[in-house]
C-alpha cells in the first residue's frame, strides 16, 4: 500500500478556535464538541486504510502519489493552483468503467484547502482556503511603500489563480495522473 500524505494538523482549525473563544468567554468545551472534532481525524484516518474508498477517489490519488507530493511540497504556488483547480470543478476518472457510469469527483473549497494541507503535511484547509480571492493591485508608489517582506507576499499572492480555474500545468499533471475536468472532457 502506498504511504498517504497527512497534516498533522488536519482537522485543528475549527478545535482550537472554539476552545479558545470559550477560554475567553470563561466557559468549559463542550465535550461533545470536542469528541466531533477528534471523530472528524478518525473518520479521515479510517478511510486511508479502506480499499473502497481509495478506488477511483482524487483524494486518494493526489494524497498517495510520490511525484506530485513532491511538485506540492516544494512549490506553494502550485499547491494553490492545485487548490483553485479543485474548487467549483467536477473531475474523472480516464478509465473506461467510471466515464460510462457517470461517476465523478469533487469536494468543496475546505475541502480542497484540507488536501492541499495534508499533501504538504502540515497545516490545516485555512491555509489555503479562499486563496484566490486577491485584494485590488497596487500602483508602482503603493507598491515601493511596502517592506521587502511585504513585496514578496504581495507577488505571491498577485500569481495565485482564482478558485475554479486550471491552470494548463495542472490540467496536465491530472491527466498524467489519470484524471480530466468534466468540462473539457
Amino acid at each position: 500500500m502506498n504511504k498517504i500524505a497527512s497534516s498533522p494538523d488536519r482537522h485543528t482549525f475549527q478545535k482550537e478556535g472554539y476552545v479558545k473563544r470559550c477560554e475567553e468567554e470563561g466557559k468549559l468545551p463542550n465535550p461533545d464538541y470536542i469528541e466531533m472534532y477528534k471523530t472528524w481525524r478518525e473518520q479521515d484516518e479510517a478511510n486511508l486504510e479502506d480499499p473502497a474508498w481509495q478506488k477511483d477517489n482524487m483524494e486518494y490519488d493526489l494524497r498517495s502519489t510520490e511525484w506530485i507530493l513532491e511538485k506540492v511540497r516544494e512549490s506553494k504556488m502550485y499547491a494553490q493552483h492545485l487548490y483553485a483547480a479543485m474548487c467549483n470543478n467536477e473531475f474523472q476518472k480516464n478509465e473506461v468503467w467510471p466515464t460510462l457510469k457517470g461517476e465523478t469527483w469533487s469536494c468543496s473549497w475546505r475541502y480542497a484547502g484540507g488536501i492541499i494541507a495534508d499533501m504538504r503535511e502540515e497545516g490545516d484547509y485555512i491555509d489555503w482556503y479562499c486563496s484566490g480571492i486577491r485584494g485590488a493591485a497596487l500602483n508602482n508608489e503603493e507598491f515601493n511603500n511596502l517592506t521587502e517582506d511585504q513585496k514578496i507576499i504581495y507577488k505571491e499572492n498577485q500569481a495565485h489563480v482564482s478558485e475554479s480555474v486550471v491552470t494548463d500545468e495542472v490540467r496536465n499533471d491530472l491527466k498524467k495522473l489519470g484524471w480530466s475536468v468534466i468540462s473539457e472532457l
